[in-house]
């Protein structure tokens, strides 16, 4: 503030008395470099925390890891949901609780057994050609290094987590604790084979859960084709089918011409008002002759008839009657080419057929979808045929198109998952039987496998479920205790509730087996002359006591006879399919949690309980690990292994468009942290709504930096106005300036705040109002206004050591409010300040006083900052106009209404202002100011223009103020 301006004549620098900040907290974070420097301090940090709040008696919280897949470098969707987990351990450590958080990562499934099976290839040898042993010790091994590459790049991020303690589904444990709880449903009666249309994926070869599905718009074929009737009941009018004249047709709709040599029936609606119709005229001028012609019945669905006729070239038609198809059999449309389909072809009423597209009629191939297999079933047939096999290829018995396949599986990459020749060949097919009426090409919604991104198909193959509806021991169904124990679940956002709800409420029997080599094995025998599962307590014993020692290849590798004890191996089957991996992960509770908790005789320092106080994850796991979990809890303990789940959004490009390598609009968490730093990364965490989908990119993230510096600059400003501070200087509540008490108000009111967000995962409610408190109320404001007063009063000055005071519980509550979030900031700022108190992650946040609480104040300061904008405009509006060169040079006059001049009651305007004097007048409706200029010398210390200035004849070019400060300096020297 010193200088030599426009001031009275002196000798005298006095640069060296105004108490300027000081600190070697950097302005620039060099956060790259830094945060490496503080991971290492660190060590073990969670461990510590632990053992701390454990010597505390703190009260214990359990957050459960959701694990992600040990396939490849982690993405910016991991970072979000790490750095999540983070904030809320971080958090729960910071409110006083010991923190249970042990780090997972799931390990088997179909993408690793693709890498291996491509290491194999270039090695030149098929996936055949390997023993089983040797390819699950390739993603054995394989898996075990990704899990150290992840390790380390989350442990970059600032996780802190019982990394020493991992848990993995691959661990020989970890899978004995797997086939534990599948035989729990094996020995309740809740496991059953079943032979019914599953999804399928010819490419992978396996059966694939709703979870494994995800759904684009996929181009298919579409075929309208006719099935003759030949047949009716007696309430039938001879004269309207007219067998005498012209065989009349039931016509079906299908967007899949593979499934037709499946057919076996043809489903109508029973509410559904049918007709039939004779065609009369074709349309002319075609450039292909229709297939249709003049004389033909039809039998439609009175609504879709038109389309139909449409799509089929008939110009003109007649409606004969209504028909109901009640009673009616028909030929199979390729029955005149091969007399493998000479049987017949019933009608069955059900309840899925509508006449909202097609033609009202279904056409019903039991093997290959869901609603033709119920419907099939429920008429009381109980043959399903088998048309299709585990390559998507028709099987040698399929008449005409044996061999053929429905989706490509093997070739070139681009081929892989596209339409084979099935679709083609049967459409030729029905043309040569004269039964195609129309075709077309439809852009539809369709099933794709999530891994290999191909399309699926329903197929009928014998699987393993787990039954929704049958009852427990304790009377209620699986599906009903999974509803109970979700209404009994706290969600966050609330609307997570419903939409597991709903999905739950829908889903079919839980699908658990899969047709693959890297998994945990459905490690049981099955009667090969009843086809049930051997229940003996001994035999389950042996095979969990053999794969806790040797993992899962013990089951694959050991004699049947050396589990089977008594039992003959020649009349037990060995069942070699693997589990699903959501059953797998859905059994994490199990061997994470339950084993380190008192029921279970744990006295460790590692303690944990069931259930989890949160799970959390992407909103996409309401149908995958969520309820996975949420199933086997239920099936096994008869509740969910959860209190309440959270749930966040996906991460997108700055234009909200889904990040893709092919589109280069990727964000690379490592990229973010080498050039910027881990805690800007974490800063955008709690900056956005996770709840929802977000966006990040170079502009996004370059607003987190300029928030980061707000940030960071306060701490830095405090750390060097709070130099030398000690708690002698430390001043009562009671003798505190009105902007001091306003000040600590906002502090007790951002406490509530922050405390009430970080219980309830509202972390955005955290950061902002904090930012907004540094660039608000300390930035314009306080530190504003106190400036001169920090620089220039001498240090045992009341208002001064007011101000370093509440600085000094500023302080301290934002470096433990912020931990959580930039916890290498707040780290670097502590201990900067406090290099010998331990870790700022160990605080708790500080308590603070409800004499704190001064809405009086907050009600003053609201009206003095409506005051204070129209000063500061006015002032702007003399500097541009070069009347004043900066505040201290302006003495405005200001006129306001009289409840806002009431507000500076006790005030020193001037000091408000930040002016060298003020003038006040009560009067008006609004608020006007006058910038005159301080007409006084300006002070050689401070540059305030006073009349005071030379008051003082020992320093006749200060200010009185500034006198005594330097005389007090002064006599200190000596």
């Amino acid at each position: 503030m010193a200088d030599t301006g426009d001031t009275a004549t002196t000798t005298r620098d006095y640069r060296d008395t105004v108490f300027l900040p000081e600190t070697p907290f950097p302005m620039r974070g060099g956060l790259p470099k830094k945060e490496p420097e503080i991971l290492e301090a660190w060590g073990d940090l969670y461990a510590r925390l632990r053992a701390e709040r454990q010597s505390q008696n703190a009260p214990l919280y359990v957050l459960h890891d959701g694990p992600p897949y040990a396939n490849g470098d982690i993405h910016i969707g991991h970072a979000l949901n790490k750095t999540l987990k983070d904030f809320v351990v971080r958090s729960r450590f910071l409110l006083g609780y010991d923190v249970d958080y042990v780090p997972g990562w799931d390990c088997h499934g179909l993408p690793i057994e693709w890498k291996i099976e491509e290491q194999f290839r270039a090695k030149g040898r098929r996936k055949d050609e390997v023993s089983k042993a040797e390819f699950r010790a390739a993603c054995r091994t394989y898996a075990e290094g990704w899990i150290d590459v992840q390790r380390e790049q989350f442990k970059r991020l600032g996780v802190t987590a019982d990394w020493a303690n991992r848990y993995a589904t691959m661990d020989y444990g970890t899978e004995a604790a797997i086939v534990a709880e599948f035989h729990k449903f094996k020995n309740s009666g809740q496991l059953y084979r079943g032979s019914k249309p599953v999804m399928w994926s010819p490419v992978e070869r396996t059966a694939l859960a709703e979870a494994e599905i995800e759904y684009h718009d996929h181009v298919s074929p579409t075929i309208w084709v006719k099935f003759p009737v030949t047949g009716a009941t007696d309430d039938h009018d001879d004269d309207l089918l007219a067998f005498r004249h012209a065989t009349p047709a039931i016509v079906i709709w299908t967007t899949t011409p593979w499934t037709i040599p499946a057919n076996r029936a043809i489903s109508y609606g029973p509410e559904i008002a049918y007709g039939i119709y004779e065609v009369t005229a074709m349309e002319e001028g075609l450039e292909f002759e229709p297939w249709a012609k003049a004389g033909d019945r039809l039998i439609l669905a009175d609504k879709l008839a038109g389309e139909v006729f449409k799509a089929a070239k008939i110009a003109t038609f007649t409606r004969l009657g209504d028909i109901n198809p009640s009673g009616l059999e028909c030929a199979h449309p390729l029955a005149a080419l091969d007399p493998g389909y000479g049987f017949a072809v019933p009608l069955l009423a059900g309840d899925h057929v509508t006449d909202d597209a097609g033609t009202g009629f279904v056409h019903t191939a039991p093997g290959h979808g869901a609603d033709d297999y119920e419907v099939w079933k429920a008429h009381g047939h109980k043959e399903v045929p088998e048309t299709v096999d585990a390559d998507g290829a028709y099987y040698p018995h399929v008449p005409l198109f044996a061999g053929l396949k429905v989706l490509e599986t093997e070739g070139k990459k681009d081929k892989i998952g596209k339409f084979g020749a099935a679709n083609k060949v049967v459409t030729e097919k029905l043309i040569e039987a004269g039964n195609l009426l129309g075709r077309g090409r439809m852009e539809h919604s369709y099933p794709h496998s999530w891994r290999s991104k191909a399309p699926i198909i329903f197929r009928n193959t014998p699987q393993w479920f787990i039954r929704m509806d049958q009852p427990l021991k304790a009377g209620e169904t699986l599906r009903e205790t999974a509803l109970k124990a979700i209404d009994a679940t706290t969600f966050h956002p609330a609307a997570g509730k419903n939409r597991i709800r709903s999905m739950v409420e829908d889903r079919p029997d839980w699908l658990i087996s899969r047709q693959r080599a890297w998994g945990t094995p459905l490690a049981m025998f099955v009667d090969k002359h009843t086809g049930q599962p051997l229940h003996d307590d001994a035999v389950d014993a042996r095979i969990l006591a053999a794969i806790q020692a040797g993992g899962a290849d013990a089951w694959f590798e050991t004699p049947d006879a050396d589990f089977l004890g008594v039992h003959d191996p020649d009349q037990y089957e060995k069942v070699t399919d693997i589990l699903d991996v959501w059953f797998d992960s859905g059994c994490t509770h199990a061997f994470t949690l339950e084993p380190r908790t008192p029921e279970h005789g744990y006295q460790g320092d590692r303690p944990s309980h069931w259930p989890a106080d949160l799970y959390l994850e992407g909103s996409d796991q309401h149908r995958g690990w969520f309820q996975s979990n949420l199933l086997e809890g239920c099936g096994t303990r008869g509740r969910a292994p959860y209190k309440a789940v959270l749930t966040h959004g996906f991460t997108q490009d700055e234009q909200g468009k889904k990040m893709s390598k092919s589109l280069g609009n990727t964000t690379d968490p490592a990229t973010v942290i080498k050039e910027s730093g881990a805690d800007i990364l974490r800063l955008w965490v709690a900056l956005v709504d996770y709840a929802e989908d977000q966006r990040i990119g170079k502009q996004i993230l370059q607003t987190t930096v300029e928030a980061y510096r707000k940030l960071r600059n306060t701490v830095r400003y405090l750390l060097g106005a709070l130099a030398g501070f000690d708690e002698a200087e430390r001043l009562p509540l009671d003798q505190m300036p009105p902007l001091e008490r306003f000040i600590l108000h906002r502090l007790w009111q951002l406490d509530g705040q922050v405390r009430q967000a970080y219980e309830t995962y509202d972390f955005q409610d955290v950061v902002r109002p904090v930012i907004e408190f540094c660039s608000g109320d300390l930035s314009a404001l306080y530190f504003d206004v106190r400036k001169d007063s920090l620089y220039c009063d001498r240090p045992d000055a009341i208002r001064r050591r007011a101000a370093r005071t509440v600085m000094h519980e500023v302080f301290l509550r934002l470096t433990a409010w912020l931990a959580p979030l930039t916890p290498f900031t707040m780290e670097e700022a502590w201990t900067t300040r406090y290099p010998d108190a331990g870790t700022n992650c160990a605080r708790i946040i500080p308590d603070t006083p409800a004499e704190w609480q001064n809405d009086a104040e907050a009600a003053r300061w609201d009206k003095v900052w409506t005051v204070l904008e129209t000063v500061n405009e006015a002032l702007e509006a003399a500097r541009r106009d070069k009347i004043i060169g900066g505040a201290l040079d302006a003495w405005p006059s200001v006129t306001l209404p009289a409840d806002l001049m009431a507000a500076f009651d006790g005030l020193d305007a001037a000091e408000v202002f930040r002016t060298s004097g003020a003038e006040l007048s009560a009067g008006g409706d609004t608020v006007t100011a006058r910038i005159d200029t301080a007409d006084h010398p300006k002070c050689a210390r401070s540059w305030r223009r006073v009349p005071d200035v030379g008051s003082d004849p020992d320093y006749p070019d200060l200010s009185a103020r500034d006198a005594d400060a330097v005389r007090w300096l002064d006599a200190r020297k000596g």
